[in-house]
């Protein structure tokens, strides 16, 4: 699922990653400097592979993302940092039932 507003270059979309949903903005040339920002915000404050808290907060070199690769960057960035042994490890504690 993707909705995606564009404002003055910048852009707000959210997409669903393995059924988290999470809003992405993103804001070329921030503050007039050198990078580009894009922020993370996951629905319900989401535990995320980037986060703990549900926001996450990244600079990227200005014109390393554009419009048309934003969603493509994001999710291949979810997907690099499940590959740890800590988001493994939360996302099987997490489909266990606990009684404790």
């Amino acid at each position: 699922m993707k909705e995606t507003h564009i404002t003055h270059s910048e852009i707000s979309t959210r997409i669903v990653w393995r059924g988290i949903g999470i809003r992405v903005d993103y804001h070329p040339n921030r503050w007039n400097g050198p990078a580009d920002h894009i922020e993370l915000t996951s629905d319900n404050h989401a535990l995320l592979p980037v986060t703990e808290t549900g926001y996450h907060s990244n600079f990227v070199p200005a014109g390393r993302i554009t419009p048309n690769t934003l969603v493509d960057y994001v999710l291949a960035s979810l997907e690099k940092e499940a590959l740890s042994e800590a988001w493994k490890a939360y996302e099987v504690a997490s489909k266990q039932l606990s009684f404790f």
